[in-house]
């Protein structure tokens, strides 16, 4: 009787590659490949042009102030003195009394937007909504804030002046509004856009079967909430911190209009400030000689660093956060 089985297809051999390319189309994948290589060297040939321009047009204050630069408080063009610090701390307060606020306020809109506290014909609408705040452009935030939030904040700063004065924080006699404290809430509103569609992401895919699963054990929606989607997201929303950190560290404009352009360092949140960004927009194009424009483009450099060690500190977090969960 003959053998009824099914013999195999002898013309599939399974030595074969499927990664083999015809004569024809060899020259046009490899191709392909030296072009996409290209463009990714090309990125970080761009990096590496734009830290060696920048570090060479600072150098005459390098060489000058060296890294005493970083922690002096002098700023006096005419004697041809210049310092750091003012402009370093007004930076990093503003930038992280802004994440202070929005990340509670990002990740409120995060849940609200992907969980079913909303019904689902207004989940969306909400998001986008938020999400257009990006597309404001910031001198027309700043002016908002000019006209409108400063006017606003003047009573709460008052009686915060007034009656927690004794904190060193609301120590500042009469505040005027255009402060650290209104600045940090303007980076807030520009930053929140960024925290709320990120995290909001990291929520929606976090698998359902986590949410069943943990009610179907005996769990509230807060439970739920707070010790499985969080925690399973967590990585992604520090992620998203970071970024938004980084997004404000750069801001310029909308914070030049509302935080008082002061040279002096101040415990106080009500007292105005300067950041990197300010004084290098209002500075930059009227340098009075060169290493004036030197101690510019050294906080240029400065800000550059910040913002490349926020990024790098995010990427190296998150992948520990990962590795921790595996």
């Amino acid at each position: 009787m003959a053998n009824s089985s099914v013999q195999p297809n002898s013309a599939v051999d399974e030595k074969i590659d499927i990664f083999a390319q015809d004569a024809n189309n060899i020259w046009l994948e490899q191709g392909f490949k030296w072009l996409v290589r290209s463009f990714a060297l090309l990125v970080v040939i761009m990096f590496l042009w734009m830290v060696y321009i920048i570090f060479q047009e600072a150098k005459p204050a390098v060489d000058k102030f060296g890294l005493g630069f970083l922690w002096s408080q002098e700023w006096d063009i005419g004697e041809g003195l210049y310092g750091a610090l003012p402009y370093v701390y007004g930076t990093i307060v503003s930038s992280f009394l802004a994440i202070i606020i929005a990340v509670p306020v990002g990740l409120a809109i995060a849940l609200v937007t992907s969980e079913d506290f909303f019904p689902s014909y207004l989940r969306s609408p909400v998001a986008f909504i938020v999400e257009l705040i990006a597309a404001i452009p910031s001198v027309i935030i700043g002016l908002w804030g000019v006209f409108v939030l400063i006017p606003l904040l003047i009573p709460p700063q008052t009686w915060l002046s007034e009656n927690l004065n004794s904190i060193p924080l609301f120590n500042t006699e009469l505040p005027s509004g255009d402060n650290l404290l209104t600045a940090g809430i303007i980076l807030a509103i520009m930053i929140l856009p960024t925290m709320a569609a990120i995290s909001r992401d990291v929520l929606l895919v976090v698998p359902k079967q986590y949410r069943t699963g943990s009610m179907a054990l005996g769990a509230t929606r807060w439970e739920t909430i707070f010790r499985v989607l969080l925690p399973t997201g967590f990585s992604g929303i520090v992620g998203a911190t970071m970024l938004a950190l980084g997004r404000a560290l750069g801001e310029t404009i909308a914070v030049t209009m509302v935080i008082g352009n002061s040279e002096f360092i101040s415990a106080s949140l009500l007292d105005a400030s300067y950041t990197i960004p300010a004084v290098l927009a209002n500075e930059f194009a009227e340098a009075e000689n060169s290493l004036h424009t030197a101690a510019l483009t050294y906080l240029a450099l400065i800000l550059f660093f910040i913002t490349l060690a926020v990024n790098i500190g995010a990427v190296v977090l998150v992948q520990v956060l990962n590795r921790n969960k595996k």
